[in-house]
């Protein structure tokens, strides 16, 4: 018997008697449903004797669109390969060619919430070079790179006839591939902030016609704020408490607002792995250092020129100031340098405005947040996995004299329960003494603008912002509400907390005088003042603890 014959004899099964996994493999290759613009089109019933044109096709947006949701990218590459005239069709600086572009860019960068821009004016404008180096790169490891990063220095000792240029393109290549990837972050960040400027405008429930806009409180919100009763540990529901002598102990409100940045996460609808609207970005570089994982000053300036040549920061001429080009860098933005590696915070620099500094490592082992960028700038959870932590409460630097007459008026000296681990691994249940108190960072007061004006704004509301001591900066939203205070129940640490509080919030002390920690020309008691410690486990959104750090918890 013709084993073709065989075959093409033999019974097909039924379609109720394939298997599952048979049916579903074969669903996943099955091409998608044609668009709503592809299906509305005409069908000619006369087939044209001549050949089907490409260049046509391709230069219809509609189509265009409809048919790269059955291509793959790299079915992309090929067909953008094909002739010249198609690459044309895309690099022309045309309204036709930018929309050509953003079929293809949204194809591929929908998985990251890329969408098209909806403004007067576009901040950073992506390219097909963008896209295609983003795209490689992406599908590297992280430890590649620094891989790479030790071949390319060990080949600068080579002499340049014995060098691999294999090793020379890959670097170029993963040089290309962060600059990509720092376009796309920043683009999906102001386009982030843009749905949520477009959505507070058009929404009508955040204004009421009184000429205010609602606080956080009454605002919906998906958080577990709404459902999660009060917090047990906290020292105003249960506890053996002992009155201090500087107020009462019901001085305190309710749980405060919930994080806006949640509600605007909702509001919007904005959900990206590479962006998260409250979060800091964590850009990329790629500077390999002979130095290793400490950065020299020399490897620092390439990382910022690196950025430069990214197009996301502006050039500089010789005196320093700014030229030409945009800065899209904002204070407290993290840079990592790939090619240190991925241990901790190797490599990790912040923003601050005007240079990238390094981490601090006072109290630290892989280094936290620099001295010069001030905590109430940002929300709480700002760095929240973009700056790692050797412990889970990350330290802080809090300017808390503001609410210095608060903190003194609700201070209470506490008994409490606490479990500790001991050098054996075994828990122990201790009871210790500590001073605890809280302030309330209260959104302010937003007046509605005077009726009088004829502006187009006239009865849009003013709202005043809470500045930060000894800078221009303001207190973030993400800090309004309850803030509680915690030190350890001795007299050293109640002095400290009385110094970080300001002078004159306390009354002298009997029997000895508070050390004054206020020295002119001591700077670095006068840093000591603002580290804090972010208690994790215990804030939640409206309620934020943290801790005095003191100077036995220093390393260096």
């Amino acid at each position: 018997m013709n084993p073709a014959t065989a075959v093409a004899s033999s019974p097909r099964l039924p379609p109720t008697t394939r298997s599952p996994t048979r049916i579903r493999k074969r669903a996943e290759h099955l091409p998608p449903v044609p668009s709503t613009g592809v299906s509305t089109l005409p069908l000619r019933q006369d087939r044209p004797p001549e050949p089907f044109l490409l260049i046509p096709f391709m230069s219809d947006p509609v189509l265009l669109g409809a048919l790269l949701g059955y291509l793959s990218y790299w079915d992309w590459c090929c067909l953008y390969g094909v002739t010249k005239r198609v690459r044309a069709l895309f690099e022309h600086k045309g309204e036709k060619a930018r929309l050509l572009k953003e079929e293809v860019l949204e194809r591929f960068l929908r998985t990251v919430a890329y969408s098209r821009w909806e403004g007067d004016r576009e901040p950073l404008v992506l390219s097909l070079r963008d896209l295609h180096s983003y795209l490689h790169g992406v599908t590297l490891p992280t430890f590649e790179y620094a891989r790479v990063a030790e071949l390319y220095l060990q080949q600068r000792n080579i002499i340049p006839s014995l060098r691999d240029p294999s090793i020379s393109d890959k670097a170029r290549m993963m040089v290309n591939a962060t600059r990509a990837y720092n376009r796309v972050v920043l683009r999906l960040r102001a386009q982030a902030e843009s749905m949520a400027s477009s959505q507070n405008l058009s929404n009508s429930n955040l204004a009421h016609p009184n000429g205010y806009v609602a606080s956080p409180r009454s605002l919906p919100s998906n958080s577990r704020s709404v459902s999660r009763a009060p917090s047990p540990s906290s020292s105003f529901t249960h506890g053996r408490s002992v009155a201090h002598g500087y107020g009462s102990q019901n001085g305190h409100d309710g749980p405060g607002a919930s994080n806006p940045n949640v509600y605007m996460n909702s509001l919007t609808g904005f959900r990206s792995p590479l962006f998260r609207t409250g979060r800091a970005p964590l850009l990329r570089v790629f500077i390999p250092s002979p130095e290793g994982d400490w950065l020299s000053d020399a490897s620092v300036l390439e990382c910022e020129a690196e950025l430069r040549r990214a197009g996301i920061l502006s050039d500089k001429d010789k005196r320093g100031s700014e030229n030409k080009g945009i800065n899209l860098l904002r204070l407290g933005d993290v840079v990592w340098d790939m090619a240190v590696g991925d241990d901790g915070n190797a490599g990790r620099m912040v923003w601050d405005g005007s240079y990238l500094i390094d981490l601090d490592y006072t109290y630290s082992p892989i280094g936290d947040l620099p001295k010069y960028i001030p905590g109430f700038a940002f929300p709480p959870s700002y760095f929240h996995r973009i700056i790692r932590t050797a412990s889970s409460n990350p330290v802080i630097r809090l300017d808390i004299r503001p609410w210095g007459a608060q903190v003194a008026s609700n201070l209470q000296l506490l008994q409490e329960r606490a479990r500790t681990e001991t050098p054996q691994g075994s828990y122990h249940n201790v009871v210790r003494w500590v001073h605890r108190s809280s302030f309330n960072i209260r959104p302010p007061t937003v007046r509605p603008q005077s009726r009088g004006r004829t502006s187009v704004d006239s009865h849009s509301p003013v709202q005043s912002r809470i500045p930060i001591p000894n800078t221009t900066l303001f207190v973030d939203p993400g800090w309004y509400g309850k803030v509680v205070v915690e030190t350890e129940g001795t007299n050293e640490a109640l002095a400290d907390l009385q110094d970080r509080c300001g002078p004159g919030v306390f009354p002298p002390r009997a029997g000895g005088r508070v050390p004054n920690m206020n020295i002119p020309n001591d700077k670095e008691k006068e840093e000591a003042k603002m580290v804090w410690r972010i208690m994790r486990e215990r804030s939640r959104p409206g309620e934020i603890w943290i801790r005095v750090v003191n100077s036995k918890e220093k390393l260096m």
